[in-house]
């Protein structure tokens, strides 16, 4: 009887044991530190504090609210894994996307603009009375004062009136008095123009052209708003994004849709042939911030 007794009291302390370990597991996995709860504005600022790293960009997704982060070729070793450490304290809130090739701005030699040995697209014919202008990236306007329509550079276009790069990519021209060849269109690299009448704001899912002078007129469609690049020259803000592809050269060409202008040209990833990523400056902002209009 007492064996019996010693039995049954161990078997109960075994279970006691048993119980107390299960709770105690229980209680430990559920003080394991979970994915931080944010807005799509405090993963953005935490992003901009602690992962500007060159080669990555995001944007909030209308549709899921989610923050898509993007990240190219050069983002790899401890770039990535820094980028991730800041990624995953938000668990599912952010998706990562892995874009081909290299983020860079569209810049390099050839025709179209030209200006401190570079080769860049005009974007948008504009004016303020009487006074005429064009508009391009800024990170084509930082590198000269001077503008030329032939490779040359003997045809002054005009001179650099602003120039906003880093944080912003638009730059302002105004032409020589001597320049009289302004229309207010896009040419569409098949002998025809786009009549450009007015300005607007882009909208995810909108259909867009681009018209650059390495790859004439592309079509796409407008994938996200505000979005943030980080080139190696420098962090961008406000950009649109798109599934329209670019090249060197591009740089500062027109975004439009119909009779309305959009953007201008910043930079991207992938090319022409096998597609990519481009984003561009909103051309409503700098329209604003020269008093000038597209006509």
């Amino acid at each position: 009887m007492k064996l019996n007794s010693v039995r049954r009291t161990a078997a109960l302390l075994a279970t006691a044991g048993l119980a107390a370990t299960t709770a105690l597991l229980a209680t430990q996995a559920s003080a394991a530190p979970s994915p931080e709860i944010a807005s799509a504005s405090t993963i953005t600022s935490t992003l901009s504090r602690d992962a500007s790293i060159p080669g990555t960009a995001w944007m909030t997704d209308q549709k899921s609210g989610r923050i898509i982060v993007s990240y190219d070729d050069t983002v790899s070793g401890a770039k990535f894994d820094a980028l991730t450490a800041v990624t995953k304290r938000f668990g599912s809130q952010v998706t990562l996307e892995k874009l081909p090739g290299v983020l860079s701005k569209r810049i390099s030699g050839g025709q179209a603009i030209y200006g401190g040995g570079y080769r860049c697209s005009l974007g948008f014919n504009v004016r303020s009375g009487s006074t005429y202008y064009f508009l391009t990236a800024g990170h084509c306007t930082n590198l000269s004062s001077t503008w030329y329509a032939n490779s040359s550079q003997s045809t002054v276009l005009g001179t650099r009136y602003g120039t906003s790069f880093p944080g912003n990519d638009y730059g302002i021209v105004r032409y020589s008095t001597s320049y009289t060849n302004h229309p207010g269109n896009v040419y569409l690299y098949n002998g025809s123009y786009q009549d450009i009448t007015a300005a607007g704001n882009a909208s995810v899912g909108q259909a867009v052209k681009r018209s650059g002078s390495t790859t004439g007129v592309r079509s796409g469609s407008v994938t996200g708003l505000n979005a943030t690049v980080n080139y190696a020259e420098g962090t961008v803000t406000g950009l649109i994004r798109t599934n329209v592809c670019a090249e060197g050269g591009d740089s500062g060409g027109s975004l439009f849709a119909g009779s309305i202008a959009l953007g201008l040209t910043s930079g991207g990833s992938g090319n022409c042939s096998s597609g990519g990523t481009t984003f561009f400056q909103p051309v409503t902002e700098v329209l604003s911030r020269y008093g000038v209009s597209v006509y």
